[in-house]
């Protein structure tokens, strides 16, 4: 038994030491994880165009790229935090990494654009069991007094990705390495895919639930069905013209959701091991935050994609230009994130959260104004006012959140949870990603003279925009749902004190 597999008790002081720098190394890995997921997906978006133009892909198959590894994602999640419950955290997260950089090859490597759209994919499906164990890795790891500070460093992964993975999908796909156009843009992810995995296996302790659990073959399954009898749909829709077929499935969808409900009582009633831990919605911050996930997710997922093909599409800019137009964005998220968790909410509660969603919609609509101003002669610098705006609007959000979310969740469903998070940000995103057939697209006219391209480009994002304004509204009135401080605030953070319903069992290290 090496020194990362000592069995600890159930008990409060279970967790690692506080002299302990192992977890350090631990949280270090799984946040380089997270951080090649994010940078994964804002550098596909900056080569989008590049992509379609090298490999000839058509519109339809550019969305699958995209939306692809969002559906694989979104479906596998449950699934992938159940089974690190079973099994082991870090074996399933050296599993996920190791096939993610797996994926990542074949990406590279893609013969043709079927190729790719087959190894996004896959590489979603990996993803789906790398990424719940980050946070169930965090959340069984450190004490509830030092999860604030550990999530304001994960709300800052997520903005340091954000602002990384547009400049390096730009600086990639402008140098043309060896004449590999865009592959240079996945083949990175292998180095650092191979040193996640030899430093993972040597420092993140194992652990899994207390009891002794079983893989919900059935509740995987209603998952996986109901959410491509919805997504499917809406992502094939505007392509094949709206077709009947495509309504009937998606009024299917909520019927095998309910279905799932149904099974999953029944399952967690006689044996105690149902994929989703229904329980957890007994807790209104959980509740609440899943809701705000699901809505914030279908925003993120319309913007990025429609401001892709707004610069370098609708104004003809290179890719290069594009990536650092957003570098104010980047760093606006980052740098609020950080401060969010550790200083403002402490202090200001939920409040934090909803001045985050009204400067999201203020920038949406100052970018909206500008962008119907200066059409076509906009420049980089104009847009920087608004890009820093919503920058720091998100990250009022994306590090809180997920804090509020899991703050009152019981350890032991700690996979469960970051599961069903991520699931539902990720639906969400696929939700905008086909939305944008809709909302972009579907205000493009056809057969187009590439000098109309450009002008209606232009005002499709601008319809684009006014989307996103609404959903940050409707965000808005969703967060009076959440509790009005994080439960570890409130139950004194500051003395160290640890969340009585966190510590009914804690994680077994095996």
């Amino acid at each position: 038994m090496t020194s990362t597999e000592t069995t600890l008790s159930g008990t409060p002081d279970a967790l690692p030491a506080a002299g302990d720098r192992r977890r350090w190394f631990a949280l270090a890995i799984v946040m380089t994880a997270a951080f090649m997921d994010l940078v994964d997906v804002t550098i596909v978006n900056i080569a989008i165009p590049s992509i379609r133009q090298d490999a000839g892909a058509s519109v339809s198959q550019i969305q699958w790229i995209t939306a692809g590894y969002a559906l694989a994602f979104a479906a596998g999640l449950i699934t992938g935090g159940r089974l690190g419950d079973i099994h082991g955290r870090k074996r399933l997260f050296l599993v996920g990494i190791g096939g993610f950089t797996l994926a990542s090859a074949l990406c590279g490597f893609a013969a043709n654009p079927e190729m790719l759209v087959a190894s996004r994919i896959l590489q979603g499906g990996m993803a789906a069991m790398m990424v719940p164990q980050v946070l169930s890795i965090v959340h069984a790891t450190f004490p509830a007094h030092e999860r604030g500070k550990v999530f304001g460093l994960f709300g800052a992964i997520v903005g340091l990705g954000a602002v990384s993975g547009p400049l390096l999908g730009a600086l990639l796909t402008e140098w043309n390495l060896f004449g590999l156009e865009w592959r240079p843009i996945f083949l990175i992810n292998l180095p650092v895919g191979i040193a996640g995995l030899v430093l993972g296996s040597r420092f993140i302790t194992e652990s899994k639930a207390p009891r002794a659990l079983k893989l919900d073959l059935v509740g995987v399954g209603l998952v996986v069905v109901g959410l491509l009898l919805l997504l499917y749909p809406l992502t094939r829709g505007e392509e094949l013209d709206w077709p009947l077929w495509g309504y009937v499935s998606m009024a299917g969808a909520p019927l095998v959701f309910a279905a799932l409900v149904a099974y999953e009582k029944r399952k967690g009633a006689r044996d105690g091991s149902p994929l989703v831990e229904l329980s957890l919605f007994k807790v209104k911050s959980f509740a609440a935050g899943i809701a705000v996930q699901t809505v914030f997710g279908v925003g993120l997922g319309i913007f990025f994609l429609v401001w892709t093909l707004y610069m370098q599409t609708g104004l003809g800019w290179s890719p290069l230009r594009a990536g650092l137009t957003g570098v104010p964005f980047s760093i606006a998220v980052s740098t609020a994130a950080g401060l969010s968790v550790q200083q403002l909410v402490p202090r200001f509660g939920r409040k934090v959260l909803q001045a985050g969603a009204l400067l999201m919609a203020v920038g949406v609509l100052l970018y909206l104004w500008e962008a119907e101003r200066y059409g076509m002669g906009i420049s980089s610098w104009q847009m920087a006012l608004p890009l820093v705006v919503m920058g720091v609007g998100m990250g009022l959000i994306v590090a809180p959140l997920t804090d509020a979310v899991l703050s009152e969740v019981p350890r032991e469903h700690a996979g469960s949870a970051s599961g069903l998070i991520n699931t539902v940000q990720q639906m969400g995103n696929a939700l905008g990603l086909g939305l944008v057939s809709v909302v972009f697209f579907g205000v493009i006219g056809d057969d187009l003279r590439p000098a109309q391209v450009g002008p209606a480009f232009v005002d499709a994002f601008q319809h684009a925009l006014g989307w996103v304004a609404a959903v940050m509204g409707v965000i808005f009135l969703l967060m009076f749902a959440l509790p009005k401080r994080p439960a570890q605030h409130v139950e004194g953070a500051e003395a160290g004190a640890e969340l009585p319903v966190a510590e009914e069992k804690a994680p077994e290290l095996v």
